[in-house]
């Protein structure tokens, strides 16, 4: 197998191949510190959301953010942690602590790596847009959710992570609500929202922090911050180190380690298509999942949780004009910068504006509009988007993530076995191009062959509908004619029941010639000596030589019925 191929390639080794002007370079250099101080209250607050400590975000937006831009697939795709991730590293950090988390994340990355190795940076995408929207919309609830504590200004030692413990912990201590937090929080929203409409050159969600933490600064207000609920925010990376990894634990991390991958590869890819969409490019999708999968391997060396594409730095990267992975590399080292220089300043953060910030987030990846729009669907849709959507929220995301995707993959299974259509043409009988019409009519009047023809993929399900056809045959023939110029596919499902039926009409002296067998269905029946036990002389490129057989196997059991009669 050939691992490394132009598709693999990074987008950064493409740009250095091209003339990289400095002009370009400004550009990214802008874009990148742009990005950069966009991404820092972001990083943090995605890290306390997820039940981590804040630096952890920005070690993750770091060493993510220059890994992923590094080795992308996308020229201008900004990684890091992500809302997506919100619920599911909670759930995992709340049952395996930090260090079951950092070796998940690890052998999510390991998994990656193996699907961009194996060409499946495209077959991801095929997950139905269902589940893509039943569990974003299902984190962006449980990310508005995880707020209320500090948007409220409940006095709460710590949140449950389930739902509805959440909800009912609210309504326990609603009566300790603090108004100036909710003020707070509500400013964070407005001037989140608004400032895009005064210049896009500054961050809102850095305007909004600076003027609510001057706000309670001025003003003295007794309001949670980061500095007082989490400590001092370190100035430097952290050495690397290797997680601790407790054997009797890994089986029990391979389903939140699938769950991140999945989740990494479908938001990484969107992430590129969205970039794909504002530039005008096509990105590597193998590429890019070898990307991500290298930085979840890194980032826990640094205490980092997983990371993956993020759409809206992304998006904001374009905007402000990056065009090349160098943009995506100065926001890591813009980070780097701010972390040196004013990390100490973040411990000022005020806590009820993270939850602004945070309830705008959930707000823009909730996709309301179009969470709505599905139900005028079909109700095999409907139902994959509300399982998914109910089990994210009630139960846990890795539940979901896999119930959806098999779900929609059985209703699929159902939809291809409805479509496809087996049936006795005898008497109804067609011709096509290369056929001979005088000779396709002769078979009609021939009362011991019989003629079927299968339309469309010949795969679970529509094999079971095969074998009932078949066996509802009232008179036993001496020939079967399976028409297959419409069958492009076929799975071992079909085969078996092809073999079923095969060896029951050789038991009972019932010849069964194919015609039009396609190369994928062909290939799979001679793989599995089908077409030995069939004969190669009953297997035909036209209809009209298995008609010439049928004619032939017919006349010879006239002549022997004659013979023996006499």
């Amino acid at each position: 197998m050939k691992f490394w191929a132009p598709e693999l390639e990074p987008k950064l080794v493409s740009v250095l191949r091209e003339r990289y002007t400095r002009d370009r370079f400004v550009s990214d250099c802008f874009a990148g510190v742009v990005v950069g101080i966009v991404a820092l209250p972001l990083a943090i607050a995605f890290a306390i959301a997820s039940g981590v400590r804040p630096e952890q975000g920005l070690f993750t937006a770091i060493v993510a953010g220059f890994v992923i831009s590094a080795l992308s697939g996308s020229r201008v795709q900004i990684g890091g942690p992500t809302g997506a991730f919100v619920a599911l590293v909670f759930l995992i950090v709340e049952r395996h602590g930090y260090e079951g988390l950092a070796v998940a994340t690890v052998m999510a990355g390991v998994l990656l790596v193996i699907m961009g190795l194996a060409r499946l940076g495209t077959a991801i995408r095929f997950i139905p847009y269902p589940v893509t929207v039943g569990f974003t919309t299902g984190i962006a609830i449980i990310i508005a959710a995880g707020q209320i504590r500090d948007a409220l200004g409940l006095r709460v030692e710590a949140m449950p992570s389930e739902f509805l413990a959440k909800l009912r912990v609210v309504a326990e201590h609603g009566a300790s609500m603090d108004p100036r937090a909710l003020v707070l929080c509500l400013g964070t929203v407005v001037i989140v929202q608004a400032w895009p409409r005064i210049t896009r050159k500054v961050p809102g969600s850095l305007v909004a922090i600076l003027a609510t933490a001057l706000a309670v600064k001025w003003l003295d207000l007794p309001i949670d911050t980061v500095g007082s609920r989490f400590g001092d925010v370190p100035s430097s990376l952290p050495v690397p180190r290797i997680p601790r990894v407790e054997w009797h634990t890994l089986s029990s991390l391979v389903s939140p380690a699938v769950s991140i991958a999945l989740l990494a590869g479908i938001e990484s890819l969107l992430s590129a298509l969205v970039a794909d969409g504002m530039t005008g490019r096509k990105h590597r999708s193998n590429a890019e999942l070898v990307a991500q999968g290298i930085a979840n391997m890194v980032t826990p060396l640094f205490g980092g949780i997983p990371a993956t594409g993020a759409i809206a730095r992304t998006a904001t990267n374009v905007k402000n004009g990056g065009t090349t992975p160098i943009a995506g590399i100065v926001h890591a080292l813009t980070l780097v910068l701010i972390l040196a220089f004013a990390g100490r300043w973040a411990g000022s953060i005020p806590m009820p504006t993270l939850a602004g910030i945070l309830l705008v987030v959930a707000y823009n990846m909730s996709e309301w509009r179009v969470f709505a729009r599905l139900f005028r669907g079909t109700r095999s849709d409907v139902l994959v988007l509300l399982v998914t959507f109910l089990l994210t929220v009630f139960v846990d995301l890795t539940v979901a993530i896999q119930a959806g995707v098999v779900i929609a993959a059985l209703l699929l299974m159902r939809r291809m076995a409805d479509v496809t259509q087996v049936r006795s043409i005898k008497g109804q009988l067609h011709y096509g191009e290369g056929d001979d019409p005088e000779r396709i009519s002769r078979l009609d009047a021939l009362d011991d062959v019989e003629v079927f023809s299968i339309h469309g993929s010949f795969c679970f399900g529509a094999a079971q509908k095969f074998s009932e056809v078949i066996s509802r045959i009232e008179s036993r023939p001496r020939v079967v004619v399976l028409r297959m110029n419409e069958v492009f596919a076929m799975d071992t499902t079909g085969l078996h029941a092809l073999e079923e039926v095969v060896d029951r009409f050789r038991g009972e002296g019932v010849t069964m010639l194919l015609s039009g067998v396609h190369t994928q269905p062909l290939a799979l029946l001679r793989r599995a000596g089908l077409v030995d036990r069939v004969g190669a002389e009953n297997v035909f490129e036209s209809f009209s030589g298995a008609v010439a057989r049928a004619e032939s196997l017919s006349a010879s059991s006239r002549r022997e019925g004659g013979t023996d009669a006499a």
